[in-house]
């Protein structure tokens, strides 16, 4: 599976022909240097690491600046395996955003925004009892989770109970979203709708 290392930019709109509005998220893709070529004899499996985004070399640690010394390039912040890369590729090469086309489809990873500790209406979606005016002696009520479950049997609140918790976070890939647009001098990928992440956190787009 090809790829690339990226960072989300921010969100912006286009028009089809048709008149149709669009929003698209604008990623900058790459370019993408070859750390580590990992072959099935030596290490059990074949995958390409990229790296991506510079990085301090005082910020970095003697290992890792051994590691990317070896591929001839600086330092960098991310670094990603992909297996099954289409093309064949050798220690130090650049990946840059001409792996894609306008029109294809990508799959793209990001970690989801962090919202913290959160309760059930926000983070599950409960509707809340919904009246300004309580009723039946509820006092501040109106967001509460409600009945947990039984009580003497099974004496106890099953695992995976919707229940207020830390919310956000998570690894999210949004599948199947289309290439609008590509500007190559500057590195960017265009993609159809949202994907997971604030401004200036690091993607992984999937062939």
């Amino acid at each position: 599976m090809s790829g690339l290392i990226g960072k989300k930019i921010g969100m912006t709109s286009f028009f089809e022909a048709s008149g149709k509005y669009i929003p698209c998220t604008v990623i900058e893709a790459g370019p993408c240097v070859v750390t580590q070529v990992k072959t099935k004899d030596h290490d059990g499996y074949e995958a390409l690491q990229l790296s991506f985004d510079e990085k301090k070399e005082k910020n970095t640690s003697e290992a890792m600046k051994g590691h990317f010394t070896k591929a001839k390039t600086t330092p960098k912040r991310r670094a990603v395996e992909f297996k099954h890369f289409e093309d064949a590729k050798a220690l130090g090469d650049v990946v840059t955003v001409d792996l894609f086309a306008e029109g294809d489809f990508v799959d793209v990873v990001g970690t989801s925004k962090g919202k913290g500790f959160q309760g059930v209406v926000k983070r599950h979606g409960f509707s809340g009892v919904g009246h300004a005016n309580k009723s039946h002696g509820q006092h501040d009520r109106e967001r509460a989770p409600g009945s947990l479950g039984a009580s003497s049997e099974p004496a106890r609140v099953f695992k995976g109970m919707r229940m207020a918790g830390r919310t956000g976070g998570n690894r999210v890939k949004c599948q199947n979203l289309q290439v609008v647009k590509i500007i190559a001098e500057k590195n960017l990928l265009i993609v159809k709708g949202s994907v997971a992440g604030a401004k200036g956190s690091y993607l992984t787009i999937e062939k």
